[in-house]
């Protein structure tokens, strides 16, 4: 009788069943009674029933035997359903399925050590057979039980990968310890000299990607590196170099991994994330490794180490360089985007040499290169690592899953954004298995074949809800967790952080640490010496000028422009435009990251080179913008338009403030006008006589309200109507909550800035909305002093600003006749400088410490409630010292100080932004951090004040500020 396998197609539904009643009746006599049940289990019924039927005519005791075994039929029908490749190998080697269905730890990982002893014992069975076919032969059997517990759902996902990544170990453990014993015979022990006589040394084998993280697949290729710990010589009489000695070990190491046996091959080794990649030396002393590591190595080689481990050998030399490496693997300046490119470009280039070495030819929908796929989602996980990892070492793990949730414990994933990404790689990588342990083919494309498809899906099990019913279930599911990951992803990698990204708070005992310097950069790469060829006026301009610091980062701008003709013209062509762009890249790693991110504003500094004396009107810019989306890109190009003129144009720092405040404007004026349309079309006012025009009030406090706005600041807003139209509080509450919605939202386009409204009447308890009458109840009955003088910095943004400067000019009266006239005010405000002091002041020496900017914010603000109330609706810091002196409350030398603090101050806090992307309150300890603000902020301030160190400036100014203080509050 032919073989089933050859004879029976089994893609008509039934036909299994029916092929019964053409088999002999010995063979009818084994399987009646077990088909059905088969059936019942298999999602795979007439591809699993030819198998189950070959088997038994081939091993009929056998079958008999495990049929008699709930476990045995439960393991024949799942091998039959699951893996063809395996199906092959349990008909060649029945009794591997009758050891597992005896086995006792089914339900347990394999650990290491166990793996390598049962590999040992394995290996003396087959003696007679050569080694790379024996342990590809192993390789085999224990996938066979890894993949049994993984369809029938005794093992988890983290425990199936711990496995497989185990195996993958003990392999190339057994491996290599043969071939060293064999190398040692020959040449000897591989020594270094000693003190007394010579010492062994050692050779690591660290493993990344997937096997390094504990994380491998079926049918992955294993990422190695090489180590040993010292040069030297054998001693035996064919003696070599320690050199050579492991780079024979090596060679041979993976050539036996790599060798094609009747039973596949163990292992497909990729080495080319070793030092120098595939130039490189195959193995490399740990000194060598270190060097190259502190000195040469990309962000994207840094990043890979993330999941460095050792996986064979001696751990010694592996484990003190992955020691040695870690601090420099995290860091909070490192360009993500550029790491992505180059990570994206090798894994794209590793999967068409697969596609190629396994004759797939042109490939389905790839689950792990896709947008919001599986690589994705790992990225997505390092570069938070990364980020954070440098503060707080709990979220160092090579491990996806693990590393998640620690992010997530760390408050540095929200609990619906861990959720999605867990959910979505738990599902991508189960699909990604039962793809590869098919045919064990290294594969991460969907079948196009429908049939294929729907076979798919059946195999795959949707927790409770058992398989997925179809293709087109399957893919639904699939779309959705892709499109889910893709908003994560461009959230945290393509834009500016959210607030729930912002480092967390460092333990009382790391407060006092030196923090690392992360921007000293090594020597300029091959890619920037090129440019001689390349663009030699780019080249002149850097040979010019001094770009240590930001070498690195604008090797990563370089790579994204170098293929874009127009970009690369401009910077060769105007060495004004290139040499702003080195400017901004050696003072900024902030703007750097923007620049590397979005080369396109290029186009903004541009501008700025050719029309330094322009002045934009932003109200008329935003006012054409209908969709929100257009307005954050109008406010992120123009704000960087704006920044750029700041450092390069060396812009007076007030000047800047005061056309960044324009900005935010005109940014909170057209947001207002976009949510009052969306808000009418959807929810009109609850009258339908009710007439809207501008009544709602916007108004703005703190720095926006004395147009001090800057990079990264909070804009403070109010929203008041008249009390004629409180009848429709409604109504403009959900105007006012559109407006903030559409300037806070976060989207791949960034966010545009904060706002806080809690300065309103009884702060969050307060209506968000409120009416004039309201106001005033309040502040003539119950707001405190600070409350009181917060007003003093207030001004119209949109809305209705006449009846918002009315309304202002009232409030400040009440102010004045609660507290001017009272002289209250001098005792509350002492009071509450000196909390602020005391609560914030050793975080936020610059503003909160003594002698810091509130202490002039303060002083002013008492002198102000002297002036008998009167009313000046827009003033920032100079222009409120002048105002002040003029009126004889401060004498001329005292006027003449504060406003040259004011300016360092803002110069301070402005170069601080400029530089990181946030605000900070403090000094940075890196000397070349310091060194780089230095220069930065001596652009904005007074000649006088450059000729003292930064530190030993800011110490005297702080000191003659508070004596001034403490005069006019004595």
């Amino acid at each position: 009788m032919p073989s089933l396998l050859d004879s029976v197609a089994f893609r008509d539904p039934g036909r299994a069943r029916r092929y019964l009643e053409h088999v002999g009746p010995e063979l009818r006599a084994l399987l009646e009674g077990h088909v059905e049940r088969m059936l019942q289990l298999s999602p795979d019924p007439d591809g699993a029933f030819a198998y189950f039927a070959s088997f038994a005519e081939r091993h009929p005791s056998v079958f008999q035997r495990l049929a008699a075994s709930t476990a045995g039929l439960k393991y024949l029908t799942a091998t039959f359903s699951y893996s063809r490749f395996l199906s092959e190998e349990v008909l060649q080697s029945p009794g591997w399925i009758e050891e597992l269905a005896q086995a006792s730890d089914m339900f347990r990982v394999r650990l290491p050590h166990e793996l390598e002893q049962s590999l040992e014992d394995f290996l003396v069975e087959r003696s007679s057979s050569p080694l790379a076919r024996a342990l590809a032969l192993f390789r085999r059997k224990q996938l066979l039980r890894i993949v049994l517990r993984d369809v029938l759902e005794f093992a988890t996902l983290p425990e199936v990968t711990e496995e497989i990544s185990n195996l993958a170990g003990a392999i190339v453990n057994t491996a290599y310890r043969r071939i060293r014993a064999d190398l040692t015979g020959r040449h000897g022990r591989p020594c270094s000299p000693g003190s007394n006589a010579p010492v062994e040394t050692e050779f690591s084998v660290i493993a990344l990607g997937k096997l390094g993280g504990g994380e491998l697949n079926y049918s992955s290729d294993i990422d190695l590196m090489f180590v040993y710990s010292d040069n030297g010589t054998t001693e035996g009489p064919a003696q070599v170099s320690n050199k050579e000695f492991y780079k024979k070990l090596a060679n041979q190491l993976t050539d036996l991994l790599s060798t094609y046996t009747p039973e596949g091959i163990c292992y497909r080794v990729d080495l080319r994330l070793r030092p120098e990649g595939r130039y490189g030396e195959v193995c490399i002393s740990l000194n060598g490794a270190k060097q190259y590591y502190s000195s040469r190595a990309r962000d994207w080689e840094l990043q890979m180490l993330i999941k460095g481990r050792v996986v064979a050998g001696e751990p010694g030399p592996g484990r003190e360089l992955l020691d040695f490496v870690e601090p420099r693997i995290y860091s909070t300046s490192t360009d993500f985007s550029s790491i992505e490119v180059v990570s994206e470009a090798r894994e794209r280039i590793s999967e068409k040499q697969a596609a190629r070495r396994g004759g797939q030819g042109p490939s389905g929908f790839d689950i792990k290169l896709a947008r919001g796929g599986i690589r994705d989602i790992e990225f997505l996980v390092q570069c938070l690592q990364r980020l954070h990892g440098g503060r707080d070492q709990w979220v160092r793990h090579g491990g996806t899953m693990l590393a998640l949730s620690r992010l997530h414990d760390k408050q540095l994933l929200s609990e619906n954004e861990y959720g999605r990404l867990l959910d979505a790689y738990e599902f991508l990588r189960g699909l990604e298995h039962r793809l590869q342990f098919l045919d064990d083919r290294q594969t991460h494309s969907l079948p196009s074949d429908p049939l294929e498809m729907d076979l798919l899906a059946r195999r795959l099990h949707a927790g409770k809800r058992g398989p997925y019913a179809s293709a087109e279930v399957l893919r639904a599911r699939l779309n959705e967790l892709l499109e889910e990951v893709a908003e994560i992803y461009e959230r945290v990698i393509h834009a500016q952080k959210p607030m729930y990204y912002t480092a967390a708070i460092p333990a009382a005992d790391e407060e006092e640490a030196v923090e690392p310097d992360p921007i000293r950069q090594p020597a300029p790469s091959n890619l920037i010496r090129f440019l001689d060829r390349k663009a030699p006026g780019l080249a002149a301009v850097m040979s010019r000028q001094n770009f240590g610091r930001s070498t690195r980062s604008l090797e990563h701008f370089l790579e994204r422009v170098f293929s874009n003709a127009e970009w690369m013209t401009l910077l060769d062509s105007d060495p004004l435009v290139s040499g702003y762009l080195l400017d901004l890249f050696d003072h900024s790693s902030y703007f750097a990251e923007q620049f590397i991110r979005s080369p396109e504003l290029l186009e903004e500094l541009r501008e700025v080179a050719r029309a330094p004396e322009a002045r934009r009107d932003y109200s008329a810019l935003a006012a054409g913008l209908q969709e929100p989306q257009d307005l954050r890109r109008f406010f992120r190009r123009e704000m960087a338009r704006l920044q750029c003129a700041s450092v390069c144009l060396r812009v007076p720092i007030f000047d800047t403030l005061a056309a960044t405040s324009d900005l935010a404007d005109s940014v909170i004026g057209a947001g207002y006008r976009i949510a009052l349309a969306q808000v009418l079309a959807t929810k009109p006012p609850r009258d339908p006589g009710y007439q809207v025009r501008d009544q709602l009030m916007v108004i703005s406090l703190g720095r926006l309200g004395q147009r001090e706005f800057d990079l990264a600041s909070d804009a403070d807003l109010l929203f008041v109507i008249p009390d004629a139209d409180s009848c429709e509080q409604i109504f403009w509450t959900r105007v006012s909550e559109r407006a903030i919605d559409l300037i806070t939202a976060y989207t791949g386009d960034g966010v545009m800035f904060a706002v806080d409204t809690r300065l309103r009447p009884n702060g969050r308890e307060g209506a968000l909305v409120q009416t004039v009458t309201a106001f005033h109840d309040y502040f003539e009955k119950s707001a405190a002093a600070w409350e009181g003088i917060a007003y003093m910095k207030a001004r119209a943004v949109a809305g209705n600003p006449e009846a918002a400067r009315v309304f202002l000019n009232q409030l400040q009266d009440v102010d004045w006749r609660r507290w001017g006239q009272s002289g209250r005010s001098r005792r509350d405000l002492r009071a509450m400088r000196a909390r602020l002091e005391k609560e914030q002041g050793a975080s936020n020496p610059l503003k909160a410490g003594r002698g810091g900017y509130y202490d002039i914010d303060f002083a002013l603000m008492y002198l102000r409630l002297k002036s008998a109330g009167v009313f000046y609706p827009v003033l920032n810091t100079p222009a409120r010292i002048d105002i002040i002196e003029r009126m004889g409350h401060l004498d001329r030398d005292d006027a003449a100080f504060l406003s040259d603090a004011a300016v360092f101050y803002r110069s301070l806090d402005h170069a601080l932004r400029i530089f990181s992307g946030h605000a900070e309150g403090s000094l940075p300890n890196s000397e070349a951090k310091l060194e780089a603000l230095t220069e930065l902020a001596g652009r904005w301030t007074p000649d006088h004040l450059h000729g003292r160190p930064l530190k030993t400036e800011l110490s005297q100014i702080q000191a003659r500020t508070r004596e001034i203080f403490e005069r006019l509050f004595a």
